[in-house]
């Protein structure tokens, strides 16, 4: 009788913790941001930097800040700029979906998890070489391709193999998630942030990869050092999970059991072959075709059509896993919007000038090895408001680079500045649609994927500012 009281005195507790605390969501967060935004127009003087057109680039002229008259966001402002940014995101969002429905169709095929039933098969009692496996595969992907939001798609793979193995929802989407951040951060070939930000600073592209390599290969080790310690203690103690509370009461997403995966086949492998063509091709439209999102979409879609075909999927079938894998991914594609409006009010508000020339001027006076690091810090701060990798560079990089002849920097290390500022807060701030769209998907909620990350995030900071100060005292060019 008292253990039956006890279980009912506990379940009270628990139902009385979660009325207390409320975890907003998603979309009330980034329309929070929006609103701040709003409201800072009608604070923040408003001012602009002349611009002009080179080599297809709209660049910031250095000295040309000015006060303009204010344009302040009023309350019907904040929602107009909601579509506004559905535009102004429309390449990027419906790239989204054709990817998530190009991998809808592959998963629909069931190669993917046929080769993660035989890796269990092949790695059993050996679960964790798993993790070093994916996390190295995702993190070339994020070298190479600059994955983001193409992450969105994996993540529910990623969670079912975790769970096979005894871990966590966190640990599925870490595996994923934090091995594709790892490679973006080390970003040697990425064509949408290191590529866009050498070509505005005018230094030659992809130079000093080898450098980044050595940085890349740091990174990635902690990272998966950092998940395996995690999962280590998850394995041993599931109540140490960061999300037990939602495994137990089922909010979580994709809990299927990796036995109903299909025996993997022969057909599964000439699937999986032909999507790994399709992704080299991918890489080299990239930098010998100069494709850029469309092309990249078009050929995913290629790839997935011919996959369906050959997995039996029918006519018929593909295109059903086709719109499901859009349904899938709709919740973060159109986060993507939401993001966007955030730079809509900055924008047209004339503010975002602003902030960046009274940013850049905070470290205009210190020594180059603090200012290095203070443009690293700006760079991070930036990234809440400009979440856009290349948009980021495309405004910051016109100041940064002339700012770095100044302070006696090499343009090199301005661009690794806006480089790992850019991506390493991608996996923290609530305005990187990425991010948010892989919680959304995974069902983790912020707060919880905040408490995982932010020790990992710091761990990062400490080691792309050190690498900022060597750079400088090494000069890397």
């Amino acid at each position: 009788m008292s253990s039956s009281n006890e279980r009912h005195v506990n379940e009270t507790e628990v139902n009385q913790e979660k009325k207390k605390i409320k975890i907003p969501h998603t979309y009330a967060i980034l329309m929070g941001v929006i609103t701040l935004a709003a409201i800072l127009t009608h604070i923040i003087p408003a001012g602009v930097y002349d611009r002009v057109e080179k080599d297809g680039q709209t660049l910031v002229v250095d000295g040309s800040y000015h006060r303009v008259d204010q344009n302040p966001f009023w309350f019907f402002d904040i929602f107009t700029a909601i579509p506004k940014g559905m535009v102004e995101g429309g390449l990027i969002i419906f790239y989204i979906f054709l990817v998530g429905g190009a991998f809808g169709i592959i998963r629909k095929t069931d190669a993917i998890e046929s080769v993660i039933n035989k890796g269990m098969f092949l790695l059993k009692g050996n679960e964790k070489f798993m993790i070093v496996g994916i996390m190295f595969i995702f993190s070339l992907l994020g070298v190479a391709t600059g994955m983001a939001e193409e992450v969105i798609i994996f993540v529910p793979v990623g969670i079912v193999l975790a769970k096979a193995m005894g871990y966590d929802a966190m640990v599925g989407t870490a595996m994923v998630t934090i091995g594709a951040a790892s490679g973006f951060i080390g970003g040697m070939l990425n064509p949408f942030t290191v590529m866009i930000a050498q070509q505005i600073a005018e230094i030659q592209i992809f130079s000093g990869w080898g450098y980044r390599t050595i940085v890349y290969i740091i990174i990635l080790f902690v990272s998966i050092m950092y998940v395996m310690n995690y999962a280590k203690k998850v394995k041993k103690d599931p109540k140490k999970s960061i999300v037990y509370e939602e495994n137990q009461s089922g909010d979580l997403n994709f809990t299927e059991d990796i036995s109903s995966f299909d025996k993997f086949q022969k057909r599964h492998l000439t699937i999986l072959a032909i999507f790994a063509l399709g992704i080299l091709f991918n890489i080299y439209g990239i930098f010998e075709l100069d494709w850029y999102l469309e092309e990249l979409a078009a050929n995913f879609f290629l790839i997935a059509l011919i996959c369906g075909l050959i997995g039996g999927l029918g006519i018929n079938g593909t295109f059903e896993a086709f719109i499901e894998g859009m349904k899938l991914i709709v919740f973060g594609a159109i986060i993507v919007g939401f993001a966007h409006a955030v730079l809509v009010v900055l924008q047209e508000g004339k503010i975002i000038d602003t902030v960046i020339y009274t940013l850049a001027n905070s470290v205009k006076h210190l020594p180059s090895e603090v200012s290095v690091v203070g443009m690293f810090i700006l760079q991070s701060f930036i990234n809440f408001f400009i979440p856009s990798g290349s948009g980021q560079a495309a405004t910051t990089m016109p100041i940064m680079a002339p700012l770095s002849d100044l302070l006696g920097v090499n343009r090199q290390i301005a661009v690794m500045a806006y480089q790992y500022g850019d991506a390493i807060s991608n996996s923290i701030i609530p305005t990187s649609a990425p991010l948010m769209g892989v919680l959304a998907v995974a069902g983790i909620p912020y707060i919880k994927w905040v408490k995982f990350i932010w020790k990992l995030v710091l761990i990062w900071s400490v080691i792309a500012a050190s690498a900022l100060v060597i750079a400088v005292i090494l000069n890397i060019q």
